[in-house]
């Protein structure tokens, strides 16, 4: 379960049903019964919420998920107070408390918390609770009012959590659909031979490391290299899983092994040319299929921002999802960040908006300039922008940001008048640090950003906890 204060259900037909629902359960289960369900939120709340974690980290699906420092620090909390305000509920409080269950849904739908087994750890509360329930009022017909009501607060709770998650998941579905429909790749033809390149590339600098007997040490594995990168981090997600996509990450995996032999060992001659013949087979290979993919996708444009030609935010969460998902796999680590135009709304008074148009054009040549092609450049909003710098760590991240502070402070925009006008940015880097939910990266990066505003403008800030929330801070979701 996720933290959220309560706030006011939208009204919709679904929400009104829930409320009445549970309301005239509440009203029919009697002042006694809920008076034992208070009790007990008292006595067994930090308890249940203990176990329920124990019965969800029990499954590896939530153990590759949450952390078990995320679970004792973070969620149990969470889960005491959720507990605590379904057994106190009353009739004035459901419609607060429907609104809260959306917005776990919607938390459980981005971090993709499979909704069975929230069901199986509240099927397993309620049981314990029943149990409790009887020891402390014995049977007969309070108990039967009690269990009445509290099955019934948990299950409407449920209910209203899993609409959330439905519907929430139904349009993230929709959003990865129309991201591989419109297709990462908005010139196909400049991008296959740019891949064809960078294949070669990687296959000449093969033949030099092994021709010359230089330092093979320091050699880029096909994998880690620049096409490697593209193809994990934009190629499958843009031409979608397929046997195609499937057997090219295969080919890169053996083409991988093969040369950990070759490199770092101590192969005669003869083996090493034997070895260089497999691996330009299957570097061939893999240009023959990624032509076939290239084909198969044809030219397509659509989904970007009109004026910048970056990619519009309703893919970020597209991308954030798999970036996770990648990450939680390999070990590895990606990077964000939330740049702003500095004082872009007096460039817009003083200079007109043609200008301000010629700025965030500007601005979003040079972030798609001086990053590398398997990152993720967006368009945010207004004179917002989001990097993903994918397959990085902290200094990594921290030196292309800076050097991206730098860029822009050091080129400035050419107006249509002859003339140049100064700008800057303020950029902030969040690191992903494990947490499962894509919203808690944006935070981070987007209080790192209001703290490189507060500190004087163009600077790079790195995100930190200590800092606090940037104010008026929208979600992705409801952005």
């Amino acid at each position: 379960m996720s933290p959220s204060s309560p706030v006011p259900a939208a009204p919709d037909t679904e929400n009104r049903r829930l409320v009445a629902d549970w309301q005239h359960s509440l009203v029919n289960a009697g002042t006694e019964a809920a008076q034992a369900l208070a009790a007990l939120a008292e006595t067994d709340a930090a308890r249940m919420a203990v176990h329920f974690y124990q019965v969800m980290m029990g499954d590896e699906r939530a153990s590759r998920l949450l952390s078990h420092d995320q679970v004792r620090t973070r969620l149990q909390p969470a889960m005491q107070r959720w507990v605590c305000n379904l057994l106190r509920a009353t009739p004035e409080t459901v419609e607060q408390l429907i609104a809260a269950q959306r917005i776990v849904g919607d938390v459980h739908a981005r971090v993709g918390i499979p909704v069975d087994l929230v069901t199986r750890g509240t099927r397993v509360l309620k049981q314990h609770l029943f149990e409790r329930l009887a020891e402390q009022i014995g049977h007969g017909a309070l108990l039967h009012c009690a269990c009445a009501s509290l099955t019934a607060s948990f299950d409407i709770a449920l209910e209203g959590m899993t609409l959330a998650y439905s519907n929430a998941r139904e349009r993230s579905s929709r959003t990865d659909a129309a991201y591989r429909l419109f297709s990462l790749v908005q010139n196909v033809s400049t991008e296959r031979e740019r891949q064809r390149a960078l294949l070669l590339d990687w296959e000449n600098t093969l033949l030099y490391a092994l021709a010359s007997q230089s330092d093979r040490a320091s050699f880029e594995p096909l994998a880690g290299s620049e096409f490697g990168l593209w193809f994990t981090h934009k190629g499958i997600p843009s031409f979608g899983e397929s046997p195609e996509t499937l057997r090219i990450s295969a080919l890169v995996k053996e083409v991988d092994d093969g040369l950990e032999k070759t490199l770092h060992g101590n192969e005669e001659v003869h083996a090493r040319a034997a070895r260089l013949q497999e691996v330009r087979a299957r570097i061939s290979q893999i240009r023959n299929l990624l032509g076939m993919l290239f084909e198969r996708i044809g030219e397509l444009d659509a989904g970007c921002d009109a004026l910048t030609n970056l990619l519009n935010r309703r893919f970020l969460p597209t991308v954030l999802r798999r970036e996770i998902n990648l990450a939680v796999k390999s070990g590895g680590g990606f990077a964000v960040l939330l740049l702003d135009l500095d004082h872009f709304k007096t460039i817009n008074d003083r200079h007109g908006h043609e200008a301000g148009d010629r700025a965030l054009q500007h601005v979003a040549s040079l972030l798609t300039q001086f990053t590398r092609g398997s990152d993720y450049v967006f368009r945010y909003g207004g004179e917002e922008f989001v990097v993903v710098l994918v397959a990085t760590d902290e200094s990594k991240a921290w030196v292309i940001a800076d050097g991206l502070c730098r860029h822009i402070s050091e080129s400035p925009v050419a107006l249509a008048d002859g003339t140049s006008l100064a700008i800057s940015a303020s950029i902030g880097v969040a690191l992903y640090d494990g947490h499962p939910d894509y919203e808690r990266v944006m935070a981070r990066a987007d209080a790192a950003m209001y703290q490189a505003k507060k500190e004087g403008r163009n600077r790079t800030v790195m995100a930190s906890d200590t800092f606090p929330e940037a104010p008026e801070r929208q979600t992705l979701q409801r952005g």
